[in-house]
């Protein structure tokens, strides 16, 4: 069979079964079996494809996805989130369009250490909107930061669905995870930009209110008690990563120990708390394993079928520019995201763009972050990306999907951005992994 048949043939009939409500993993899981059997050689074909998926559920560099996951739940829900929301709140003081940049300082670390976009986006959408819209601000002021924020869960580490990108792509997850860091913080100061600049165009959208100034002494406290504790989990996982002291699982396990012990230190750890976090972190943690799975198993058949080697030298015949060839696996990301959900995305391309982008001279580093900067961008395109029905879900009654439609649209323009930085100086995303 010519390898464009074989790939028509796979992806057709992963498609079909989700189009008919399969459940993602067990799509690509029969989709593998069928292909196995026709590619393969029957029976034997399918056992050695699924010997093949369980030796990628053994891998250790799987480790850190339960691990980030519990840190992020026990985060969420012991409450310690909320005291550094309020902390920072505190410390910004008068500032026109206080709340927005509250939104982005808080959500930004909030999302660094949840790791969860959609946790993120549902707590601030559900506590921070209501309480904005009661100060007078307009509801682009308070949705579009929120919506911002709850992506950089993607790309600033600890961040799962990196640790799932790298497994897939098999390049090295520590170093991908240090590469999200300078972009993240990049990203999230252009989103401040763009809310000072909505103030400037319209001071009517966050109105300046009365509040009580806040002595030195207390802000010193607050940085001391209710910020820097928190911060200092992600700065010790870094380190860890970066010194070489610790691989990302056991930075991932140092993490989930020290927000533990956080808990216990502030006597926010309840039984409940601890229980709901685990059952969280382990249903998110067994899809992702299924789908690991079925991305491994997917990504050998196509190999043997021939689809993959033959798509990269199509590709490669197409005699396009390296930038545009970057160009055109962008925006194919960016339709996927329109109506599929992140993982599916990474199942369907990683197998065929990270070897496309090593023929094509790319360091895979970058170009992991690029593509997780596209599934950011993805994740709030309208209409269909998931954190705008998320925040439709937790916005107060009678917010149209129309005003989140146009909320998220400045700092969409923010990521694109920031990819288009990240192309002209590549640095922004390899320097600080060079480190390590």
């Amino acid at each position: 069979m010519e390898w464009y048949l074989a790939l028509a043939f796979l992806l057709s009939l992963i498609l079909v079964l989700m189009a008919i409500g399969t459940p993602i993993a067990m799509a690509f899981l029969a989709a593998n079996v069928v292909g196995a059997w026709y590619f393969m050689g029957g029976g034997s074909g399918v056992i050695q494809m699924l010997d093949n998926g369980f030796g990628a559920l053994s891998s250790f560099a799987l480790v850190p996805i339960p691990l980030f996951l519990l840190m992020g739940e026990l985060f969420f829900r012991t409450g310690l989130g909320m005291r550094m929301f309020n902390a920072i709140d505190r410390l910004m003081g008068r500032v026109p369009g206080r709340l927005s940049y509250v939104t982005v300082a808080g959500g930004t670390a909030f999302a660094t250490l949840s790791g969860s976009s959609m946790g993120s986006t549902a707590l601030m959408g559900s506590l921070l909107v209501p309480e904005m819209e009661r100060r007078g601000y307009k509801k682009h002021m308070a949705i579009g930061p929120i919506l911002g924020t709850g992506g950089l869960a993607i790309i600033i580490p600890p961040s799962a669905l990196a640790v799932l990108l790298g497994t897939l792509a098999r390049i090295d997850i520590g170093a991908l995870l240090i590469a999200g860091i300078v972009p993240g913080l990049v990203l999230a100061g252009l989103y401040m930009l763009t809310i000072y600049i909505q103030t400037r165009i319209d001071p009517d959208a966050a109105p300046a209110y009365s509040l009580e100034a806040v002595p030195a002494g207390e802000k010193l406290i607050l940085v001391l008690r209710d910020i820097l504790p928190m911060i200092s989990v992600m700065a010790i996982i870094i380190a860890l990563m970066l010194s070489g002291f610790a691989t990302p699982s056991e930075a991932a396990a140092f993490g989930a120990l020290g927000v533990i012990l956080l808990a216990v230190i502030f006597r926010c750890l309840t039984f409940t708390a601890f229980q709901e976090s685990v059952v969280g972190a382990l249903k998110v943690t067994l899809m992702a394993y299924l789908i690991v799975f079925g991305s491994a198993t997917f990504s050998q058949l196509l190999a043997f079928s021939g689809a993959s080697s033959g798509l990269i030298q199509w590709a490669i015949g197409l005699e396009l520019s390296p930038v545009l060839m970057l160009l055109t696996m962008f925006a194919v990301l960016l339709v996927l995201g329109t109506f599929m959900e992140q993982i599916s995305i990474m199942m369907l391309t990683v197998p065929f763009f990270f070897p496309l982008a090593e023929t094509l001279g790319f360091d895979l580093i970058w170009f992991g972050v690029v593509v997780l900067l596209a599934l950011e961008i993805s994740f709030s395109t309208p209409p269909l990306g998931l954190l705008l029905f998320v925040m439709k879900g937790v916005a107060p009654p009678g917010t149209s999907m129309r005003t989140i439609y146009m909320a998220a649209i400045p700092f969409i323009l923010c990521s694109m951005l920031l990819v288009g930085l990240m192309i002209a100086f590549p640095g922004i995303a390899t320097w600080l992994p060079g480190m390590m």
